[in-house]
């Protein structure tokens, strides 16, 4: 029997207004995503920071040190910087055979305690004739040492010039009337060189007169057993320090460059090179006594110690170079032409 033959059973009602409501509901509007909402947050705060004039200054100084080859140059520099250690070892050596030659006595000591303190005869044998050695070619040693140390500390500057005008010139190729004749190469580089022994004499002698000063006044004074003015006792020796190495920084970015940076520029520029200088040499006084406790770091630690020193310096001194290049001020005029990576 058919439901239209059965009055008693009633058909069932579709109810359509879900379906109609599902096809007449809106789309939603489209509405960047979380993570794109976030990436232009990201790169706008970004474009803010690089806006600053300190940070932009920075960004503009490693740009020019990466595009003229200032990693590059700094390895350059280390390597004469090592190469230079060797003459300069045999003019110590040499120096130390003079010193031996005129006190016998001296050298019949050392040669008790070798024989007292190397169990190994054979060791003991290869160092009494080392010293036998320098002092009996002493002065052979020591006239090969010079003229050799001469030669690679020239090379040396004239390296360390090139590489500081690569990143002070307003354009990284050369001009013509950079290039100059060998012979007035030479003698500049030679000049300079002399100029830096100068500079590293004085510095030095700044931080050990004035460190020694400072012992004594303390002592005099009877403060030395005042434990909470040692630390101020560090930050005047700090103070000296860096003071010391501005002095020398100042030399290198005033003197090497073919003309003369600005006044602002040259100040900041080398505060900025002596503090982190003096970083440099904190660093590496706390981590070469750890390197070289091992057996491999007795061996090798002190060559590996020397050469990132030199690396580190060559870096900071061309990074300093480009930051004074790249130098933007308003009260201080440019030099002629404007600054191009």
């Amino acid at each position: 029997m058919t439901p239209e033959n059965n009055p008693q059973r009633p058909t069932p009602e579709i109810d359509f207004e879900p379906i109609k409501k599902m096809e007449t509901r809106p789309e939603p509007e489209k509405e960047p995503g979380k993570a794109n909402k976030a990436l232009a947050t990201v790169t706008d705060t970004a474009e803010k920071i690089q806006r600053r004039p300190m940070i932009a200054h920075i960004i503009r100084a490693a740009e020019r040190f990466s595009d003229r080859m200032g990693n590059q140059f700094g390895a350059a520099i280390t390597y004469f910087s090592f190469l230079s250690m060797i003459p300069i070892m045999m003019v110590s050596f040499a120096a130390a055979g003079f010193v031996l030659a005129s006190h016998p006595t001296l050298l019949q000591d050392i040669f008790s305690k070798i024989l007292l303190n190397v169990s190994d005869p054979t060791l003991a044998a290869t160092l009494k004739s080392t010293i036998n050695t320098a002092v009996q070619q002493r002065t052979t040693v020591g006239i090969v040492g010079l003229l050799i140390a001469l030669y690679s500390g020239i090379n040396w500057m004239g390296n360390l010039r090139e590489a500081i005008r690569a990143q002070s010139r307003d354009v990284w190729e050369r001009k013509p009337q950079d290039q100059e004749k060998i012979w007035v190469k030479y003698l500049r580089d030679f000049v300079s060189l002399i100029g830096l022994l100068f500079a590293l004499i004085v510095t030095l002698s700044i931080t050990s007169v004035a460190g020694s000063a400072q012992q004594l006044i303390i002592s005099a004074l009877y403060l030395d057993n005042i434990e909470w003015l040692k630390p101020a006792w560090r930050v005047i020796g700090l103070a000296i320090s860096i003071f010391a190495n501005y002095l020398l920084f100042f030399w290198i970015f005033w003197r090497l460059p073919r003309h003369r940076p600005r006044k602002k520029a040259l100040i900041r520029g080398t505060l900025i090179a002596a503090i982190g200088f003096e970083v440099i040499k904190i660093v590496m006084t706390y981590t070469l006594p750890s390197l070289v406790k091992s057996p491999s770091g007795a061996a090798f630690g002190s060559v590996l110690g020397l050469m990132a020193f030199f690396y580190f310096f060559a870096r900071l001194t061309l990074f300093c170079a480009a930051w004074i290049a790249t130098a933007e001020y308003k009260d201080d005029p440019r030099m002629p032409g404007k600054s191009h990576r």
